[in-house]
């Protein structure tokens, strides 16, 4: 279900390109090259030929698909002389198929690794911050040190007078 969602739009696009750059027909130059071959047939992109009945048609564009009665997928030929319509459209499709399958992996591994880089952000600051407490710490009780040896040289180190009155 999911290949016949890429298949048509990719096919819209092809008809699109080939309508707009390919030679246009006015009514039925196909049906003139009839009693020639694949090759000359196919020389205009709006052209089919079906194998089987060995005839050159105007592509039925409304139907976006060859119908069965016209010239069997299998049959048909349009583009290009060796390859089958049907295997033109699984070919698409699989094409298709893995260029969605490839970008929702990269949308997966974009997504995962931003998750992952934000975690690893996360981690080093608090890393960092873990070294400011530290630092912080080791100067405070550098400090108190250093308060504590003031107090001893001056014979402050009893108890505060002034506390007290607090």
């Amino acid at each position: 279900m999911m290949a016949f969602r890429i298949l048509f739009p990719a096919l819209f696009f092809v008809f699109g390109l080939a309508t707009i750059f390919g030679q246009t027909t006015p009514g039925g130059e196909c049906e003139t090259k009839n009693g020639t071959n694949c090759e000359e047939c196919l020389k205009n992109v709006t052209c089919l030929w079906c194998i089987k009945t060995k005839t050159c048609i105007t592509y039925p564009v409304q139907t976006l698909l060859p119908p069965h009665a016209l010239c069997p997928l299998n049959d048909a030929r349009w583009g290009l002389c060796w390859m089958n319509f049907q295997t033109l459209i699984i070919t698409m499709a699989v094409i298709g198929g893995v260029i969605i399958i490839a970008l929702m992996v990269c949308m997966f591994c974009c997504c995962k690794c931003e998750n992952f880089g934000s975690k690893r952000f996360e981690a080093r600051m608090q890393r960092q911050d873990n070294k400011l407490k530290t630092k912080q710490e080791e100067r405070r009780a550098e400090m108190k040190q250093k308060h504590q040896e003031i107090r001893q040289k001056y014979g402050l180190s009893g108890q505060n007078p002034y506390s007290r009155f607090a």
